[in-house]
């Protein structure tokens, strides 16, 4: 049984709605967040509407979660930029020596 199926029978959630999408890039973000509170739930047992509902974290904390997380993001950003200067810069090298074998 899933952690989420524990939470559901505790609970008393009989059954959980299920969507169509018509979007499939909307339906692999939807299963991600379904997936990442898998995962939070494992790690810390309760969810975060408990957290929020019983006062386990206040406002400012969630505000520096908010910014330690979009600062993680900017910094994810950087380091796929450089992955892509350096996949580029392989690719003209690749190119250069293939054109020189050529001549």
């Amino acid at each position: 049984m899933s952690s989420r199926e524990i939470y559901d029978a505790k609970n008393g959630i009989a059954i959980r709605k299920s969507y169509g999408f018509r979007d499939p890039v909307v339906k692999n973000v939807v299963d991600k967040f379904v997936d990442r509170s898998d995962v939070g739930f494992a790690k810390y047992e309760q969810t975060l509407d408990d957290e929020r509902r019983l006062r386990m974290k206040g406002l400012q904390k969630y505000l520096n979660d908010i910014q330690e997380e979009l600062m993680d993001a900017v910094l994810y950003i950087q380091a796929a930029r450089d992955e892509l200067q350096d996949l580029s810069e392989e690719a003209l090298i690749d190119k250069i020596k293939y054109d020189e074998e050529e001549i």
